[in-house]
Order: C-alpha cells, then structure tokens, then sequence
C-alpha cells in the first residue's frame, strides 16, 4: 500500500523555495523544505560515494586488472546472501530512524579500518571493491525506501526528480573534485575524508524524520515508528509477481551495464600501460593514470546525468509516465552497443558509456526507486534492499560469468558488444510486463485510496 502521508498543501500558498523548486518539478505548496531536505541528504551520500568509487578503480585496476575486477564483483553475490536476511532481522527490531542512521554508521566506520591497512602496505584492492559494492546498494537502496517511505503515489512521482537533482549534483561534485585532487591527496586520505563525510547524511535523516513526525501527527507517527513486519525479502519477492519483475529487470540492467564498464575498463587499463610504457604519462603511475582517466570519464557521465535529472526527468514523467520512462534506457543501449560493435575503440567506448550511464543515474534510477511507490512498507525496505542489494549483484554474477566464458575464448571488444545486444532485447520484453503490472498496481492503489 502506498504511504498515508497527509497532503500538507492544503489552504497554503507557495513559497518562495516551492517557486524555485517548481522550475525542475511539479512542487507544490509546502512541498519543497521536505523534498530539499531529501535531495540534500542523498547529494552527501552520492559525492562521497563517488569519492570512494574512483579510489575503488584505482586500487582494483591497479592491483588486479578488468578480469579480477569482474570476478571480485561476482564474490559480492555471496556475501549478501548473509546480508540481505541479516538486514531484515534488523528491520523487525528497530523503528525506521535507528535502521537508516545505525547501517550508515556501520559502513564509515570501515573507512577507518582500510586507511589504516592501506597505509600500512597492505594490498587492500580487492577487499575495498568488495566492501564499496556492498556499502552503495545497501546505503543508497536504504535513503530511498526512506523517501518512499515519506511520500505516496501521487507525491513520489511529482518530487522524485528533484530527489534525484541531488544524487546527480553530488556524483558530479564527487568525481569532478576526486580526479582533480587524486594525485594530491592519494587514495587512502580520501577515505578518510569520505568516513567524515558520511556524519552528514545521518543527521540530514533525523532531521527529514523529526520533520515528518509532526507533520504526520500522533497516530500515523506511532506506525511509522513501529519495526517492519518479519517478512522477509527474498519471500515477497518470489510470492508477488510485480517484486520479481523489478528483481528480472535489475538483473537484466546490471548485466548489461558492467559487461559494458569491463569493456571501457579494459581499455582504459591497456591505455594506461601503454602510456607510462611510452612516456606519456606526465610523470604520473599506472594507477594514477587509471584513477585520472576514470575520474574524468566518470565527471563527464555525472554532468549529463545531472542536466538530464535537473531539467528532463520530472518532463518525461509527466509526459510518458514511469512505465514509459522504463523504455528510455534499453533503447539507448540498444544503440550504444550497435556503435561499439561497428567501431570498438576506447573513444567510441568511453561516448556511448557515458551517454548510457549518465540516462542510467537520471532518469532508469529514478524510475525504478519510484516502481515501489504504490507498495508495502516491507516491500519499501525489505524486497528493495535484495532487490537493489542482491539481484542486482547477482547481475554481476551473471556477467562475471560471461566475461570469463569470452576471456577463455578469447573474444574481442566486438564481440561483447554483440552478447549486449541480444541481452538488451530481453531488458525490453521485461520492461514490457513490467509496465503492465504496475498499471494494474496503480489502478488498484488508486480505487482503495479513494474507497477509503
């Protein structure tokens, strides 16, 4: 069922930070403090996030390569195995504000632990990649089954884009400033900076929560406290039809993206080595060079995602909906990979990533944080944490097995971009179920509201 969130507009006249916010969004009156409060907290989530993945690329790159960077993504399938339950037991026991503020703790306290290993001489690559992959699904999943949590239907899918202005924002601050200062400031300083860095988030959460509380008054405010229902995950998942397309199609999206990432990092390892072999480099290391290039690459695809999520996705919800909003991704794959197969250069590669990407953390993210919406509050928080946790690193499984099938057999660029393509036309016949089930979904959701 959708929140109960009561409409606090009603009377009221907008204000000015409604008027400035109602450039990007459908915001009305009273609307924008709250959604503001949000795309603040999730801003120092994504900067220092970005932070740490490009110090993810440098070390795992550096220390292991593309292959052992596709395996270690595999490995993480594993450990949330144990997570993801774990993560449940938790839910049932605590109330939302204790959940969301304790897990990120958690998470920046092991900034601390890998400095000091990193600092000490150990080869901590493969353990950070290990640990970063776990830490963005389970923190990221978690703020927005937060934010779902906070609005209904009808609000989600009007203050969703400006949500996600600060995801955006905060990926382009955080790789942007990361590759001008990688050289500088190293990688094991950096995790330091992020571990502070992440106080930030939590007190944006109190803060979003104090609020809703009184907004909300004493009754809703004693069922938002309450713990979650025992139900766990991976069981709505495989009992509601519409949780395990979500699951179908996250699987299918992650597949095709980091089997598209191997080939961009790859090429980018190869032309790192090739560089300092040469002389090219400017003085800098492989690793360095490595943790430059993805830097930039990684800028570059946070700049467009953030244009296209300040100033194109609350249009195109409106215009063509969620459900058409879930086609955009696929069909720009679709060309993508056409190109790649045409032209398999790190140039081609590095345009037709960061046009997929940047889509990918706009409007395909948006999108698919809104699809939970018009559901339970177990489904807000248990089914998307293995939804966004598990299935998704289940992807890399999948891909870490295609990537050592074409290793073994000795295929090229080319032919990888080819393997995209047939996986792409099944992201299509998903999101085409999909699209059905959550206009029943909606419609249901809708008639119960108004029967109430």
């Amino acid at each position: 069922m959708a929140s109960t969130l009561p409409t606090l507009v009603t009377g009221r006249e907008r204000t000015r930070l409604d008027r400035a916010l109602a450039l990007f969004a459908d915001v009305r009156a009273g609307e924008g403090a709250g959604a503001l409060l949000l795309a603040a907290n999730v801003f120092c989530l994504l900067t220092f996030y970005s932070v740490l993945k490009i110090v993810r690329e440098a070390l795992i790159l550096s220390e292991g390569g593309a292959e052992i960077k596709s395996y270690a993504a595999a490995a993480q399938t594993l450990l949330l195995c144990a997570l993801v339950p774990a993560y449940a037991l938790v839910a049932a026991r605590v109330n939302r504000i204790k959940l969301n503020c304790g897990v990120t703790l958690f998470f920046a306290s092991h900034l601390l632990i890998f400095y000091v290993l990193g600092m000490a001489g150990f080869r901590v690559g493969i353990a950070f990649f290990l640990w970063i992959g776990i830490f963005n699904l389970v923190v990221i999943a978690q703020f927005w089954s937060f934010a779902n949590d906070l609005y209904d239907t009808e609000q989600g899918k009007r203050l969703f884009p400006v949500v996600g202005i600060g995801a955006s924002l905060g990926a382009v601050i955080g790789a942007a400033a990361t590759a001008l200062s990688f050289g500088g400031v190293g990688a094991y300083r950096l995790m330091l900076i992020a571990a502070a860095g992440l106080l930030l988030p939590v007190g944006l959460t109190v803060w979003a929560n104090v609020r809703d509380r009184r907004a909300r008054g004493s009754t809703a405010r004693r069922t938002e406290d309450q713990p979650l229902a025992r139900t766990g995950g991976f069981r709505l998942i495989f009992t509601q039809r519409y949780l395990l397309l979500i699951a179908c199609l996250i699987v299918m999206v992650n597949v095709v993206n980091t089997l598209g990432e191997f080939l961009m990092g790859r090429l980018i390892a190869e032309n790192a080595v090739a560089a300092v072999a040469a002389g090219t480099a400017g003085g800098l290391s492989v690793r360095d060079l490595i943790g430059a290039m993805s830097g930039y690459v990684q800028a570059s695809v946070n700049l467009l995602g953030f244009l296209i999520q300040a100033f194109l996705v609350s249009r195109v919800f409106k215009w063509i909906g969620i459900r058409g909003a879930l086609f955009i991704l696929p069909i720009i794959a679709l060309g993508s990979y056409s190109m790649i197969a045409l032209l398999p250069i790190l140039a081609m590669v590095r345009v037709a990533k960061v046009v997929e990407n940047s889509t990918d953390y706009s409007i395909q993210n948006t999108a698919r944080h809104a699809l939970f919406l018009p559901t339970s509050r177990e489904a807000k928080y248990n089914a998307k944490q293995a939804i966004d946790a598990f299935f998704w690193r289940l992807g890399d499984l999948l891909q870490a097995g295609i990537v050592f099938t074409g290793v073994s057999l000795g295929l090229n660029v080319r032919a990888y971009a080819a393997i995209n393509l047939v996986l792409v036309a099944g992201w299509l016949a998903i999101v085409v179920a999909l699209a059905a089930e959550h206009k029943t979904l909606v419609s249901t959701d809708l008639n119960t509201e108004a029967a109430a």
